[in-house]
């Protein structure tokens, strides 16, 4: 009987270790938690490296949007996205940026290009579904443009210059309603472009819709129509308002599992006490994957800054025109699904002398090239 109890013991203690070892096994990884709760964490680091042959630094004119240093290395972004959507009930998003770029899509009344935090709060809205009705409160990013401020869903290191002509977040609410498969449509009433907290008594109404006529082909149409400040974008203060109306049109087509193609029409008008002005704008996107590792993407687009509206000061007399042009040229290198590496160059072009050098001179043309590192997460 003794040595039964001592062999029982001595199994127990031997199978203790095991039961705890396998009950540790079995504890659910942080990873597991957050998809049981159907919460996604998702994020990217965006450096690189970027050179133009004209000062766009301050102290020289720029028609770019993040990448604007002659000759230096920038920590671009780290983007960390937070979010909870269920198709049903509530939800919510939660996305900061924080890095150079932040400092460029700060929303008023933190707005001057290059003065501001490092850090951004891009996104935090609260959301609810319900079918096919979705509704928005909080912060959340335009609907306007092909081209985003999160990174890895550009093809193209630099920004477009349309890209830099539209808002890039509003604070309101926003509705979404999928009428079918086919056409979604948004309305909404905001603050305006980029403005926390408002700069006037006025809203600005958000309209847009997202069709799919076949299943290769998506179409977006989205409308701003609000008061707004009549000074350039990024100028300090709210400046005097008046009715600022954009219509934009996206569209892009898969030609096969390779290939897509793109293309983006801009038109904004801003009522003003001297007058009306008004810019508009044309951009050609195309993107081809050699194959799993390899990809190239084109970008090409016109821009026609009437008045000077957009840019404003750029070494020329205020409410001249200025036409602009591009053409970039994007190399990927996708070693695995985490990592993008990126080489590019680009060619702008403008009617008139509005690049400078570094002796004071001016020019028509700038050339830059650069390259980028993304780790995605």
């Amino acid at each position: 009987m003794k040595k039964l109890l001592i062999a029982s013991a001595v199994s127990a203690a031997f199978a203790a270790p095991t039961v705890a070892l396998a009950q540790a096994a079995r504890a659910p990884t942080l990873s597991q938690v957050l998809d049981a709760s159907g919460i996604n964490v998702s994020g990217y680091l965006d450096a690189g490296y970027s050179y133009a042959n004209r000062n766009v630094e301050p102290g020289g004119f720029s028609n770019r949007v993040f990448d604007a240093q002659n000759n230096s290395f920038s920590l671009h972004q780290f983007g960390l996205q937070v979010a909870k959507q269920p198709s049903r009930g509530f939800g919510g998003v939660v996305n900061i940026t924080v890095g150079s770029d932040a400092q460029v899509i700060h929303a008023f009344p933190e707005t001057t290009a290059g003065a501001g935090s490092m850090f951004d709060i891009t996104q935090a809205y609260g959301q609810y579904s319900t079918g096919g009705l979705t509704l928005m409160a909080g912060k959340f990013v335009t609907l306007a443009g092909s081209e985003v401020i999160w990174s890895p869903s550009n093809a193209n290191f630099s920004r477009s210059i349309l890209f830099g002509a539209i808002p890039f977040t509003h604070t309101g609410v926003r509705a979404g309603y999928a009428v079918s498969d086919i056409v979604t449509l948004y309305g909404g009433i905001n603050n305006g472009w980029d403005q926390l907290t408002d700069t006037n008594k006025g809203k600005t109404v958000e309209l847009g819709a997202s069709i799919i006529p076949i299943k290769l082909l998506t179409i977006n149409v989205t409308g701003y129509f609000g008061k707004e400040s009549t000074a350039p974008k990024g100028a300090p203060g709210p400046g005097a308002q008046d009715t600022r109306n954009l219509l934009n049109v996206v569209a892009t087509y898969t030609i096969n599992n390779r290939m897509s193609a793109g293309g983006e029409i801009l038109y904004v008008t801003q009522d003003r006490a001297a007058g009306s002005a008004k810019y508009n704008g044309l951009a050609g996107y195309f993107t081809y994957n050699l194959n799993r590792e390899w990809r190239v993407a084109a970008r090409a687009e016109m821009f026609d800054d009437k008045n000077n509206f957009h840019f404003g000061p750029n070494n020329q007399p205020a409410g001249t025109d200025v036409k602009y042009n591009e053409v970039t040229a994007t190399l990927a290198y996708l070693p695995n699904s985490s990592v993008e590496l990126r080489g590019e160059i680009r060619a702008d072009r403008a009617d008139k002398a509005v690049f400078i050098n570094s002796d004071g001179s001016t020019a028509k043309s700038m050339q830059s090239l650069g390259f980028q590192g993304i780790y995605k997460f």
